[in-house]
């Protein structure tokens, strides 16, 4: 699960229809005819107030009198109005946060050591007091990073690690719910390979969006990720194998969540925090991910005593190096998830979205949800993704789950 982080555009160091959807995204017959999400007639994409239903009612469940900040870029403006028009028709209280393009590029250029290390009063303020936070994922450019120091990126990250432990800590208590998506705009559509009127159909097709009633569809669709965490549950080691990958890791007395949209969007996957200590062998992770500006590329890790002991990079070996020495945790895992979106059948470089494949596996270097039970700490949350699709099992207790990217049980 992606992290709902310090800042949309910090969401994924800082700290996305389920299996049996088409393969195929759809165009919907009610799309305007214009890579836009706004009608000839200056209406809004009925996507957009799709999907606003579905993160205010759904997600995160805004009720009268709750307080929910509702973050994202300049670019998601759309999206951004919609929440805010569905807040307020739930009785809520919004509180409205939006960045400018280029706003991190220009921290990173121009803050201090010190300023790097300042936390916004009101970012804590919202982590300890707001009911709900909503942040919205809208990038004009996914490598506007791509040339800021890591010893920077790492130093906020520091700084905001409190931050992040108040929301992840509230939100496992039950008192703070929090969603992540994003806002098709042309960077992602860019990386993903696509137009930007093809992106939007497969972004808002894999939110079940397109769907008449959207909020009964995520119920509905609920279920089968409910399935498979039950039956993984209480089980004591999962085995992984395929290409390049031979790992056991073990989730004896973890805790697995069924990841059905509540918190990111889209969804599906079911997850825990797997046993500090007891992840051993090696794996490799097939996809490429973009981080913090800098795309990541044919990870191999090797783990003993569950700690990363080696590790190498086709691509940007030397950030992946740097972030898994950010402190003592971020060699250790946080989180072993397991894939159910069938309907996002490719990768698209976003990993709000590509850990959610089905017919993958993703580990994450570093800090643990506390709700599964996991208890390492790290500024880094870090998802890299493992793709079962070309010969890989995974064998749980003996008992075969998933065979070729395809569940079994």
């Amino acid at each position: 699960m992606v992290q709902c982080g310090a800042g949309a555009d910090e969401a994924i160091v800082d700290t996305a229809d389920l299996a049996r959807r088409p393969q195929a995204a759809r165009r919907s017959p009610a799309r305007p005819e214009r890579a836009a999400v706004y009608s000839l007639a200056g209406m809004r994409d009925p996507r957009v107030d799709a999907l606003a239903k579905i993160l205010v009612n759904y997600s995160t469940s805004i009720g009268d009198g709750d307080t929910c900040l509702i973050e994202g870029g300049a670019p998601a403006e759309p999206l951004l109005q919609a929440v805010y028009e569905e807040v307020l028709k739930a009785g809520g209280n919004p509180i409205v946060s939006m960045q400018m393009d280029g706003q991190a590029a220009a921290f990173y250029k121009h803050a201090s050591d010190r300023q790097l290390e300042w936390v916004s009063p009101v970012s804590s303020w919202a982590a300890e007091n707001a009911d709900a936070r909503i942040a919205v994922m809208a990038s004009a450019n996914t490598r506007d990073l791509s040339q800021v120091e890591p010893e920077r990126q790492t130093i906020r990250q520091r700084a905001m690690q409190p931050v992040m432990e108040s929301m992840m800590t509230r939100a496992a208590e039950g008192k703070y719910n929090w969603a992540l998506t994003l806002f098709p705009t042309h960077a992602y559509a860019g990386e993903a390979e696509m137009s930007l009127a093809d992106y939007e159909d497969f972004y808002f097709t894999a939110c079940l969006a397109d769907q008449a009633d959207p909020v009964a569809a995520w119920r509905k669709q609920s279920e089968e990720v409910e399935r498979l965490r039950d039956w993984i549950q209480g089980r004591e080691e999962v085995h992984i194998t395929g290409p390049g990958t031979d790992i056991k890791l073990g989730i004896a007395e973890r805790t697995f969540i069924a990841a059905d949209g509540k918190h990111n969007m889209p969804d599906g996957e079911f997850f825990t925090g797997p046993v500090e200590d007891a992840t051993e062998g090696e794996i490799t992770f097939h996809l490429p991910s973009t981080v913090s500006g800098r795309e990541v590329s044919g990870v191999r890790m090797r783990f003993e005593g569950g700690k990363v002991v080696d590790a190498s990079a086709e691509r940007n070996e030397e950030f992946l190096i740097k972030m898994l020495d950010t402190d003592a945790g971020a060699r250790r895992l946080g989180e072993l998830g397991i894939g159910t979106n069938y309907g996002i059948a490719r990768g698209t470089k976003e990993i709000l979205l590509d850990e959610k494949i089905g017919g993958t596996v993703h580990l994450a270097v570093g800090k643990s949800y506390p709700e599964t039970g996991g208890v390492n700490e790290s500024a880094v949350h870090w998802d890299m993704i493992c793709d079962l699709r070309r010969g890989g099992k995974i064998t749980v207790d003996g008992e075969v789950l998933e065979e070729d990217g395809k569940f079994v049980v």
